[in-house]
């Protein structure tokens, strides 16, 4: 009754709360009553049972529920010796509604992900299930093959590897799985083509995306880009060597939150003498002062191991909320370039942004759009107000018996290292495998390196070897095994006592399963949460417990006040009131995280909508014959005399190839624009002026004539075209598209963002540099 009323209560406030089940649930007996007779179907007869629930439409009806649901659960004990759980069936039901599924760790997301893609599958739908990596999405494909192909669906994936034409074999089938980046590079190149043919990535229809809370809240923000016009940016290497000498406190100064990073009056005198005098603040040359700004950026905030490692001679970044390498992933040219120098590695290509799509406005393409993860409900509220998706909590199959011990706050870094070591020294006598979660590489690294001090080996999984995660992943249940790990969202591999093959698990269990420790918490409690989730998977016994200490960054960058506390004489805070401020500073964090979301979702609104705006009217160009409608319309004369000299279809084509070389290429001076425009928008705070106001309200009447100016170029182009051995040749007049292009990813916070301030025009000012997030 008070369940009842509780979730009245929250829908009225439109509060996010869980989708009530009771509804899947009744037909939970329903299912299992046709088991027996399904079992008695041959194989041809259970696919065609399957095929039979294709003619309908969607939603699907009670009663064909329950027969998927049935059939479904038949083919996976078949096919992967499988049978889903009841909880696993109210997931997929979950899914088919288009929630998103809240399932523990060790529960069967990906089964449940595979029957309700083929739910969807089987009416009709083109299913795209969205993974973190391509890791994920080859290994379910083809984990989930045998169950497709007895349901009579079709399946295939999309990886960075994959060609072009295996890209186009991917996507036409039923069910396609990818990594979000590389779907997202698909729709960005396939908005360059310039035949329709050259389309790989087919309309969208349904989106199920697993690690929902990451893919749609921690990357939404994400830009996936795409370049061309490669060129090389020179490092400045001597900038780079300039900064290098300067020392912290004398020469700059860096914020209490380590974002911004601005030179002292000594400073500025230090580099206008080693770069031979020059005046930082010259209005001749305005370009000395924001090199100097990226190079103190890339040497003093951007730090090696933490944000970024160098391997195989490249810079590569980490993804903050995984902790692996992010392969595509890259800062904004100037500072990529300055880190580069600064690490002195080959400078990467560089050129000028295309395109580019957010992560959110990616998945927001899709009519049905439906997530799994483990950590759903603290993120509730986002993807209410973002995706208007609601939560649907799937009990755990077995009761979850995992101790989770509260937070052991100390007052240095020190006392929480020695508080750790011993406390993962005491329970290796027992055998227990211990699973360690860092912040970073370095961290992991230091961590390994105490440990091994005190006598205790460990295996480390960090951006370094993520290659070998699964196996890593695989055997850290192992008895006696220590794994030291950073990020654990979308590792995407259980953990099973005992290790891969469970040979020793009833030794495991009896010692108590696996415990796992957490060295700091994280900036969302989400991330503490998978971590800790990695423990009690199915029933199995475990414990979790979090070390923090008061000079860990969560702390210093968001509580209130760090310094009055009583410690003990090993240096822990036992007062309630400074433990209760950890979850304090772990809200404040979230807090501004949500804050990013919402500004960068702002930001992008307006942009998206001038997008679909070009974009519409670029289909129309591509595959009907509205480009050479208006040039016949504009340059009548000139049309009729190459129609009559060649022939009309050569003129139409010519015509489509230079309207579209003029949208993409005003489409391309219009994202400069924009760019321009926000770098520099921000500081309209300091006119207690709204930057997201000036921003559209400058945005939108530069648009305007936007269709105008490509059909008047695209008219002038076409009265100027030669003809050459009797083609028409429209690189005659310019008509040229990038000889090379590449994809990328890069960090995104509008309007308070640490390049805006560093790639702006610092004309003024005393030399002050942001971070990023």
């Amino acid at each position: 009754m008070f369940g009842r009323m509780a979730e009245s209560v929250r829908r009225l406030l439109g509060k996010p709360g869980a989708v009530d089940l009771r509804p899947y649930t009744k037909l939970l007996p329903a299912i299992e009553a046709e088991e027996e007779g399904l079992r008695e179907l041959s194989d041809t007869e259970l696919t065609e049972k399957a095929i039979d629930l294709g003619y309908a439409e969607l939603p699907y009806s009670p009663g064909d529920l329950v027969n998927l649901c049935a059939v479904g659960r038949e083919a996976a004990r078949r096919t992967l010796d499988e049978r889903p759980f009841d909880v696993q069936l109210l997931g997929v039901m979950a899914l088919l509604d288009g929630h998103v599924a809240e399932m523990a760790t060790g529960e069967g997301k990906t089964l449940a992900g595979t029957l309700a893609a083929a739910g969807f599958a089987l009416r009709g739908k083109r299913v795209h299930v969205l993974s973190v990596n391509d890791y994920l999405a080859r290994r379910d494909a083809e984990w989930m093959r045998p169950l497709y192909k007895m349901l009579g669906v079709t399946v295939g994936f999309v990886s960075e590897e994959s060609t072009v034409a295996e890209r186009k074999d991917a996507y036409v089938c039923d069910v396609t799985y990818a990594a979000v980046s590389e779907l997202g590079f698909d729709v960005l190149r396939d908005r360059m083509v310039t035949d329709v043919d050259d389309r790989v990535v087919p309309e969208p229809h349904v989106a199920i995306v697993d690690e929902a809370d990451s893919v749609l809240v921690d990357e939404a923000r994400v830009p996936l880009v795409l370049a061309g016009a490669a060129e090389s940016m020179p490092a400045d290497v001597e900038m780079a060597d300039v900064v290098r000498t300067l020392k912290p406190r004398l020469h700059y100064e860096v914020d209490s939150e380590g974002r911004n990073v601005q030179l002292t009056d000594a400073g500025i005198d230090a580099v206008e003498k080693s770069l031979d005098g020059v005046d930082l603040y010259s209005e001749e040359d305005t370009s000395v002062l924001p090199q100097v700004n990226l190079a103190l950026h890339a040497h003093v905030l951007l730090q090696r191991d933490v944000h970024y490692v160098v391997r195989d001679g490249e810079v590569r970044l980490i993804n903050e909320s995984r902790g692996r390498i992010a392969l595509l992933q890259r800062w904004p040219d100037g500072l990529q370039a300055a880190v580069e120098a600064k690490e002195k590695v080959a400078v990467s290509e560089t050129g000028e942004v295309l395109d580019s799509i957010t992560v959110q406005a990616l998945v927001m393409r899709y009519p049905t759009l439906a997530g799994m993860t483990g950590t759903a409900m603290a993120v509730a509220e986002q993807l209410r107000e973002f995706y208007e998706r609601e939560v649907a909590v799937i009990p755990s199959n077995k009761p979850n018996i995992r101790e989770d011990h509260g937070t052991r706050l100390y007052a240095t870094r020190e006392e929480k290292e020695d508080a750790l070591v011993a406390r993962v020294k005491e329970v290796h006598t027992t055998g227990r495998p211990i699973l360690i979660g860092t912040q970073d590489v370095a961290e992991s690294e230091l961590l390994a390196d105490r440990l091994r001090e005190a006598g205790l080996e460990s295996v480390v999984l960090n951006a370094k070897n993520d290659a070998d995660e699964a196996s890593i992943i695989a055997e850290a249940g192992t008895h006696g095994a220590i794994t030291v790990s950073t990020q654990m969202a979308g590792r995407g591999t259980d953990i099973r006592l005992g290790g891969s093959d469970m040979a020793d698990r009833d030794r495991v269990v009896e010692a108590g399963g696996l415990f796992v420790m957490g060295f700091g918490r994280y900036p969302s409690s989400r991330l503490d949460g998978q971590l800790r989730g990695r423990a009690g998977r199915q029933g199995d016994p475990g414990d979790s417990i979090f070390f923090v200490s008061m000079d860990d960054d969560l702390l210093v960058n968001h509580a209130p006040e760090t310094t009055g506390f009583q410690t003990t004489a090993e240096g822990e805070i036992t007062d309630e009131a400074w433990l209760g401020m950890v979850d304090h500073a772990q809200r404040v964090s979230e807090g501004q995280l949500l804050e990013v979301h919402r500004n960068t979702w702002r930001y992008n609104k307006l942009i998206d909508v001038q997008r679909e705006v070009v974009l519409e009217h670029r289909e129309l160009v591509l595959s009907g014959d509205e480009g050479d409608r208006h040039i016949r319309a504009d340059r009548k004369e000139r049309h009729e005399e190459l129609v009559e000299e060649l022939d009309a279809e050569k003129v139409a084509r010519a015509a489509r190839l230079i309207t579209l070389y003029h949208l993409d290429r005003g489409w391309t001076d219009h994202n400069a624009f924009l760019s321009e425009l926000r770098e520099g928008i921000h500081l309209r705070f300091l006119g207690r002026r709204d930057p997201l106001d000036e921003f559209n309200r400058e945005a939108v009447p530069v648009f305007k004539g936007f269709l105008d100016e490509a059909r008047t170029r695209a008219a002038a182009s076409f009265e100027e075209l030669e003809v050459v051995d009797g083609e028409l040749d429209v690189s005659s007049v310019g008509v040229k598209r990038p000889t090379m292009t590449w994809t990328y990813m890069v960090h995104d916070h509008p309007f308070s963002s640490a390049l805006e301030t560093l790639v702006g025009r610092l004309k003024g000012g005393r030399g002050s540099s942001s971070g990023t997030n």
